[in-house]
């Protein structure tokens, strides 16, 4: 494991990879459209490599890291992608390589000022910068009352405090480089209750009341949740946040 790394996430790696919710086509399309050059792209903190593996078709090359051993292991074999572990802060990579740099629902996670020290370091200039996150979910009334007891009231006291910035939708982060205006984009899927509860379960705070208390905290709303979804599936919309900027590592 890589020194100074807190890991939340290895626990659940193989849930990662099979209930995460992808991200919509445009998202990629945009943040390629931004970059003079679509070379090679630098996925950090890429968990299950869904979002480097989508960004390989847009790009020469997307380099992969993350952190965690475990959720490298389980990440999506692309013959485009090169997966490495690393922190988002101290990268390996070389300086003024790359045109684009993404992470998607994990800078949170980072030390900010060391990230973006980082970032401008390796960005070619003018290259761009762009992070993303996604809020809890929306379904119904009745399905969106009973995911939200599961997640303030059931294992609310096991989020960590830097979640707080995903509920804020990264407002108030200030990206180095001069911002770029980015269009909204639909986050959604059509789920079965069974996709939902998969996904409720790599909550890393579900993890965590399991760890405490032996139990799954998910089991508590389940039979609840089955029945207010009924047999059919049904859309499921995140509200995705993405803040990017254009960033001149030679004037900076």
């Amino acid at each position: 494991m890589t020194a100074g790394f807190k890991d939340h996430f290895s626990r659940q790696a193989g849930g990662y990879a099979r209930h995460r919710p992808t991200y919509p086509g445009q998202l990629f399309s945009f943040l390629a459209s931004q970059v003079h050059v679509p070379a090679t792209c630098w996925d950090c903190a890429t968990g299950n490599g869904q979002a480097a593996v989508a960004l390989a078709d847009h790009f020469d090359q997307v380099i992969a890291s993350d952190a965690s051993a475990a959720q490298i292991a389980e990440a999506a074999v692309h013959p485009k992608v090169n997966y490495r572990v690393a922190t988002a802060e101290r990268s390996g990579l070389d300086a003024n390589s790359i045109d684009l740099l993404t992470v998607g629902q994990a800078f949170h996670w980072f030390d900010q000022g060391a990230f973006f020290s980082e970032a401008k370091r390796v960005l070619r200039p003018n290259g761009v910068l762009a992070l993303w996150c996604y809020e809890i979910c929306e379904v119904s009334e009745a399905c969106d009352m009973l995911i939200g007891r599961l997640y303030t009231d059931i294992v609310g006291e096991f989020w960590l405090p830097e979640r707080a910035l995903i509920e804020q939708g990264y407002d108030g982060v200030d990206l180095p480089g001069e911002a770029i205006d980015a269009p909204e984009f639909d986050m959604s899927l059509d789920w079965t209750a069974a996709d939902m509860l998969g996904y409720l379960r790599t909550w890393s705070a579900a993890k965590r009341y399991e760890a405490v208390h032996g139990t799954d905290p998910v089991e508590q709303i389940e039979a609840l949740l089955h029945e207010a979804w009924g047999l059919d599936a049904r859309r499921v919309s995140w509200p995705l946040k993405l803040k990017i900027s254009r960033v001149n590592t030679l004037l900076e």
